[in-house]
């Protein structure tokens, strides 16, 4: 049971690019929210609080575990934390109307897969934390990052 949640319901298990697929699903569970909202931005932002808070806490709590059962520190195959990265990155973004929901995903994905890969600072360096938190802290930036990019491109650059 805790190799399946680490791996984001086995997105970490699929090729070429784990980190993106644990993405693209915390995205579906965006959209999913979206659509049982009818495109309410704080529902779909508790939503994704609650996503994030869930993923954050399987991640600690199981971090030790991943790095043994995968056989290194911050594994590709644990992609939980990509779950918990990419909800914060999509936590009250705005949105206008259900069209609107999937220029947000998007623009949101496409924002925190680029600040996933590059870990600006202090993000690479909290990849060194001990165990859940060298897997998760380094998300949670880059998922701030990406929902603080997003928040500037969609309301000011985009007059959303």
């Amino acid at each position: 049971m805790r190799k399946l949640i680490l791996t984001g319901f086995g997105t970490g298990y699929l090729p070429v690019a784990p980190g993106s697929w644990g993405s693209a699903a915390a995205v579906g569970v965006f959209l999913v929210a979206a659509w049982l909202t009818r495109a309410n931005v704080y529902a779909i932002g508790a939503a994704m609080i609650v996503l994030a808070a869930l993923s954050s806490a399987a991640c600690l709590a199981w971090g030790k575990f991943a790095e043994s059962a995968f056989g290194r520190k911050d594994p590709s195959q644990c992609t939980i934390d990509e779950w918990a990265g990419q909800a914060v990155a999509l936590c009250f973004l705005p949105i206008r109307g259900i069209s609107g929901v999937f220029i947000v995903a998007a623009a949101a994905f496409v924002a925190f897969r680029i600040l996933d890969v590059l870990k600006p600072p202090p993000a690479r360096g909290l990849e060194k934390l001990p165990a859940g938190w060298g897997i998760l802290t380094d998300d949670l930036v880059a998922g701030a990052y990406a929902n603080i990019a997003c928040q500037l491109f969609l309301r000011v650059l985009l007059r959303w």
